[in-house]
């Protein structure tokens, strides 16, 4: 391949140099480095000048560090005057964060968190009857009321009764990460499995969103013996499509976990509820991401005390940070299946049950797509590619 150039940052070296090795060219030089007050310095080491630049970096390990080295050499190659600029992110860092507060069972705030107000000392007309100013050295909840009866309402306040109330906000992360990316440089993004597609959105210039359904059908055909028999099971709602994409392409049957609301008493608590028939059965987990793990080992256990045979979990992004290792290995989970979207060599000595599959052939052919002008939405069902 002619006028391309591909650099490895530091965060997953490996996975650049099997990127470039199926690409049959030669990682770029460039010097990654720290200063000794920790800040980043980069050099790039040879002639990028009208050149098709690709630079691999997951957003994984020290994610902040990793992230201003992706933007340093992104403006680097810029100013060296590169014909085009591609951030290549297997693992997009920051693509968790909501824009808008969430309950823990995912549901958005309809109302002020109670303890949002203790501590403040203003006058709050038209939510509650005229009360005067609490003093300074005393701590009251002026909204103590409004939620009493709120709660016995059992509906949402109105909005004119909240409009001169405090608003729950919070950093738009994704909105910002999008931005210093595109300032830094970059004229294309691509990555894998966005945890939110609609991620996409905060960008202005083009995003490859590649799936890595391909990637778990292939290793479910050639690795799980008997799988037309298996169950897919999503491990909570947001994951369903993505499930019942893999079920519907291997005519597999589907089975759901649900968290339910049951306690009157009690409705912050929610209970894990089995949609589908397990017993007996050989079960597989489909999930895009695992960081703490707690989301597949109490799946997992769910479908163990429903008579699951054996049960598999096939992760695109494994993070798996603090104790998600020791969580795994005392879970019920038989093998859990990851990409090395993430490096996965430290993980693997501590952790026999895991497996890892190769993302660098779709990504490879992704960028051999790309730099020729050929289409790369072919890649969403084309398995011989891989």
């Amino acid at each position: 391949m002619r006028n391309i150039v591909i650099f490895g940052g530091s965060s997953h070296p490996a996975l650049a140099e099997q990127i470039a090795s199926r690409l049959n060219v030669n990682l770029g030089c460039a010097k990654l480095s720290k200063f000794s007050n920790k800040e980043t310095n980069v050099e790039i080491h040879e002639s990028v000048r009208e050149k098709d630049v690709y630079i691999i970096q997951s957003g994984c390990g020290h994610v902040n560090d990793n992230l201003m080295e992706l933007l340093i050499m992104i403006s680097a190659c810029k100013i060296a005057s590169a014909a085009r600029v591609t951030a290549v992110i297997p693992c997009f860092p920051y693509a968790r964060q909501p824009d808008a507060p969430y309950k823990k069972n995912g549901a958005p705030l309809s109302r002020i968190p109670r303890n949002a107000f203790i501590g403040y000392t203003f006058d709050t007309p038209g939510c509650l009857d005229s009360t005067p100013t609490t003093p300074s050295n005393e701590v009251k909840d002026p909204f103590g009321a409004a939620f009493a009866r709120f709660e016995e309402q059992g509906s949402d306040m109105s909005s004119s009764r909240m409009s001169t109330g405090y608003k729950h906000w919070i950093a738009r992360s994704g909105t910002l990460i999008a931005n210093i990316i595109t300032c830094a440089g970059a004229d294309h993004i691509m990555t894998m499995d966005l945890h939110d597609p609609q991620f996409q959105g905060f960008f202005d210039i083009p995003v490859d969103n590649l799936y890595g359904q391909p990637l778990m059908i292939k290793y479910i055909k050639e690795n799980i013996p008997n799988y037309q028999r298996a169950v897919i099971v999503s491990p909570d709602a947001g994951g369903a499509k993505r499930a019942t994409a893999i079920a519907d392409k291997l005519r597999m049957d589907f089975a759901l976990i649900h968290k339910e609301r049951r306690s009157q008493n009690q409705p912050n608590k929610t209970d894990m509820m089995l949609v589908g028939e397990v017993k007996d059965k050989i079960c597989i987990l489909i999930d895009d991401i695992a960081d703490t793990s707690c989301t597949i080992t109490r799946a997992a256990k769910i479908l163990g005390e429903n008579g699951a045979k054996k049960i598999y979990a096939i992760i695109t992004h494994g993070i798996m940070s603090g104790d998600a290792i020791q969580r795994i290995a005392a879970s019920v989970i038989d093998q859990v299946i990851v990409s090395d979207s993430v490096p996965q060599d430290e993980h693997l000595l501590h952790c026999t049950k895991l497996k890892v599959f190769d993302v660098a052939p779709i990504f490879a052919e992704a960028i051999r797509r790309i730099h020729n002008g050929e289409s790369v939405s072919a890649l969403f069902d084309i398995m011989d590619l891989i």
